[in-house]
């Protein structure tokens, strides 16, 4: 399955509290009815497994805590992530040769995701062990393009077969949909002996850059008043009849942050803009919904099949729901310097109480 999003980045100084903030569509028109998984990994079980390319999976020292959205169910990797030190990873673009590259000495995009999370702590830590994994791992025909985070900084890094350029945004916020290889001209890290001084994406698919597109919904305007609702708002404007699951990660505990406990949030449904977002932080003992994962004989979520059959009426109270979540959350936030173990079971909470609307 080819991994495409259409993605909004708003760095710090626009964000209320100093905060980090992605948001992203998933887009992919055949595969809306494919059931979008949520699957939480403690540091015992986050490296366990079979990679989906088919490589060997090499020992971390210190392995991070994961949440992990997979765009169709029994895939190992997933196409977005986040661990306990803020650091979240979207795979935005996929094309080339990556399906071909399965059972092999090789990495999906998806499996990279994973794997980086697992074992890094900060932002440059990741882009290069991103880069590290698609030198050795990738695909020879595949094209990916990721985008990394943390509290403090964004990288956009693209990468065709085993040759990788990132750039370090400088744009205070930026949209990348998706549709081809994102780093053009301004690479910050890269490959090793990389000719950085013709455009990366010109170079290895002339015909496959990134379109450009402006933003969508509220815009920042620089005074630091951007929040995650209006990231909500965002992604509900960009989304359309391809649309699938979307996801904002709020990233906090930077320099200047004025809080230091990062949320993500999930639809795990199709189309924001008849979706509700639910809440994830890394609590002491998280617990995720079943509801998110696709049971022994089944094809689908839970979730995904009775929204699936929701009425409309249902969505309104939803709606509500999800504002008076997102307020008392950041009550919580400004209050709190960690996340206790009464936020041990935020997301399935959530989760379940929606459910109760399609019934």
């Amino acid at each position: 399955m080819s991994t495409n999003a259409d993605c909004f980045i708003v760095l710090p100084t626009n964000c209320a509290n100093g905060c980090l903030i992605l948001g992203r569509n998933a887009d992919d028109a055949t595969a809306v009815g494919v059931a979008t998984e949520i699957c939480y990994y403690d540091v015992s079980d986050v490296l366990e497994g079979k990679t989906d390319g088919g490589a060997a999976l090499e020992p971390v020292g210190d392995a991070q805590r994961v949440i992990l959205q997979k765009p169709k169910p029994g895939l190992w990797g997933g196409d977005f992530g986040a661990n306990e030190k803020g650091v979240a990873i979207s795979l935005s673009w996929s094309g080339g040769g990556e399906e071909q590259a399965t059972d092999t000495d090789c990495l999906l995009g998806t499996d990279i995701v994973r794997i980086a999370l697992a074992a890094c702590q900060q932002v440059e830590d990741a882009v290069d062990r991103v880069g590290e994994l698609v030198a050795k791992h990738s695909g020879d025909n595949a094209k990916l393009n990721f985008i990394v985070c943390d509290p403090t900084a964004a990288w956009l890094l693209s990468c065709a077969g085993k040759v990788w350029a990132a750039e370090k945004l400088q744009a205070s916020w930026l949209r990348l949909p998706s549709g081809g290889l994102t780093v053009t001209d301004n690479v910050d890290k890269s490959s090793e002996g990389l000719d950085k001084s013709a455009s990366f994406a010109a170079a290895h698919d002339a015909e496959a850059q990134a379109p450009a597109a402006d933003w969508c919904g509220p815009r920042p305007a620089g005074d630091g008043n951007y929040t995650q609702q209006d990231m909500f708002e965002t992604l509900r404007l960009a989304s359309g009849l391809g649309s699938r699951a979307a996801n904002v990660s709020v990233l906090s505990g930077g320099k200047g942050s004025g809080g230091s406990i990062s949320c993500h949030w999930f639809t795990g449904t199709p189309n924001a803009a008849d979706s509700v977002f639910k809440p994830f932080v890394f609590a002491p003992k998280p617990r995720i919904s079943p509801l998110t994962q696709v049971q022994a004989d089944a094809e689908q979520t839970l979730l995904h099949s009775l929204h699936g059959n929701r009425k409309p009426a249902a969505l309104e109270h939803l709606r509500s729901l999800e504002r008076s979540c997102v307020d008392e959350l950041n009550n919580y936030f400004s209050i709190q310097d960690h996340a206790s173990d009464e936020l041990d079971e935020l997301l399935k909470d959530c989760v379940e109480a929606e459910v109760k609307f399609y019934r």
